[in-house]
């Protein structure tokens, strides 16, 4: 061996590290072999003669050789010693780009079209919890304690066939409590069978797409409408064609009513993000105009749970009768977000296929903590839960909006507060929403710009989503005050540029 090699792994070796000793001549044996300072072709020295060189036991670098020969970067010649091995890859016939060019480039560039257009339509935020993040269940609130005995329990009993892969749809006994569940509290018309469980509602919508729709199909979303579902549909290869919401929902006009889509996508009882329930006379409307036309709804019931003064309204799926709707939800909002479960309902002649294609695409498992899960519902501690949260958020609610009109009296309507997790606050039409969010963060609030949601600029407004079920009672009105100081320093800076310019 090159003595200087020698010298160098014996200088590494010196260095202090809590790593076998075996495991760090291997990596360096690998990195020596990989950057070409020992080529292809050369004999290596003795277990015995480098354990002396290096001041180890023979029986390290035996060990070391062994992993190494099994991993490729060496050879063994019965009688001969070891080799090592020629790695270099073979690129005869491969295009030659210059090294120059590669290294320009920017990650983002390296993407595909749809891996670029889904990191530009992005609209995930880095902070996920505190004034006022927009649809974060108050986790703290969480009965650990209650959930924990109930999973200790079902590990206590685990069989076999709950710890492999999910098969059917999901675990029996949760999509009976469920189907039990939103026969009661959403009017839903559904057995278990029909249930299918999924990690959540972006999995639901993104099942029922490839099960239902081919690359090219219109799909119609509201405008505005929650960024993911047209990030979804993009990267699909789908085409969302935006439908404008007025105060009764989801509202096409004569002209898109000419063209059915494949897909609507809807938020019938708490539309997203602004609020409005869609009317009975608009839900039969759209359920004649799906029989007619073939046409698929897919209702995203994200956060119906939480009503304020009135009980949660029925189902779009409970008012069909002709096997036109799959109902999406989860417990991201009702329990955490970090649970990772939701669930859809899709009519009883699809069931099989959509169960079977969950399997093969995802290869769905989770059964113990669905099992835990099961457990929470039939012993009454969601319903005990859902209760004492709607309470909770009610107050914290009322608090943020007396806040608010205290401040501004009407000057900055409140839309879409009779339910959820967050209202919106309007702002001025052409005040830059965008910059009160930037500004807000640098002082620590999160809230979301209303533009975002909107397929288009030229009909977007202008506003603030704020949701205040993560904040604590006592939090809000300090949180809102800065909050409000924002706003009215980007309204003066506004003005001022106004006055400059005219």
């Amino acid at each position: 061996m090159d003595p200087t090699l020698s010298e160098w792994l014996a200088a590494q070796l010196s260095e202090p590290s809590d790593e076998p000793a075996y495991r760090r001549l291997t990596h360096l044996f690998k990195q020596a072999i990989l950057s070409g300072q020992i080529g292809g072709g050369t004999r290596l020295p003795s277990s015995r003669a480098l354990g002396q060189d290096l001041g180890i036991a023979r029986n390290t670098v035996t060990h070391v050789y062994e992993q190494l020969q099994a991993e490729g970067y060496v050879e063994t010649q019965t009688g001969s010693g070891t080799y090592v091995a020629d790695t270099s890859p073979d690129m005869s016939g491969a295009p030659v780009r210059s090294r120059q060019s590669h290294h320009a480039a920017r990650d983002h560039q390296r993407l595909s079209r749809r891996g670029r257009r889904t990191i530009e339509l992005s609209g995930v935020s880095k902070v996920q919890w505190g004034a006022f993040m927009p649809g974060v269940p108050d986790v703290t609130e969480f009965p650990v304690k209650v959930w924990t005995r109930l999973q200790n329990r079902i590990w206590r009993g685990a069989r076999p066939e709950q710890m492999t892969y999910a098969q059917g749809g999901g675990y029996p006994p949760l999509r009976r409590a469920l189907a039990e569940y939103l026969r009661v509290s959403r009017a839903a018309n559904c057995q278990p069978e029909q249930v299918i469980m999924t990690t959540g509602i972006h999995q639901s919508l993104d099942l029922a797409i490839r099960m239902l729709c081919d690359v090219g199909d219109e799909v119609w979303v509201e405008d505005p409408c929650y960024w993911g579902v047209r990030n979804l549909l993009l990267s699909s290869g789908l085409t969302p064609v935006p439908i404008p919401v007025d105060s009764e929902g989801i509202n096409p006009s004569a002209q898109q009513l000419a063209r059915p889509p494949r897909m609507i996508i809807c938020t019938p009882s708490h539309q997203y993000p602004l609020g409005c329930v869609m009317s009975l006379a608009r839900r039969r409307m759209l359920l004649e105009y799906a029989r007619l036309h073939g046409c698929w709804i897919v209702e995203d019931d994200y956060d119906s749970e939480f009503r304020y003064g009135i009980s949660p309204l029925a189902s779009l799926q409970g008012l069909d009768q002709h096997g036109n709707v799959i109902y999406v939800g989860s417990f991201s909002k009702v329990l955490f977000p970090g649970l990772r479960v939701g669930y859809m309902v899709v009519p009883d002649s699809m069931a099989d296929l959509f169960a079977l294609g969950l399997a093969d695409l995802y290869r769905e498992g989770q059964t113990m903590l669905h099992a835990t899960l099961a457990e929470f519902i039939y012993e009454g501690y969601l319903g005990t839960h859902i209760r004492r949260m709607r309470g909770l958020y009610a107050e914290r609610r009322d608090i943020l909006t007396r806040a608010v009109r205290s401040r501004y009296d009407d000057r900055l309507p409140i839309l879409g507060d009779e339910a959820g997790l967050h209202l919106v606050l309007a702002l001025p039409h052409l005040q830059d929403d965008f910059g009160v969010v930037r500004q807000a963060l640098e002082r620590g609030i999160v809230v979301r710009p209303l533009r975002t949601y909107y397929s288009s600029a030229s009909t977007a407004q202008s506003g603030l989503l704020m949701g205040y079920a993560c904040v604590p009672h006592e939090r809000i009105g300090p949180a809102f005050e800065t909050l409000a100081e924002v706003i009215d320093h980007c309204s003066k800076e506004k003005a001022g540029i106004s006055m400059q310019t005219s």
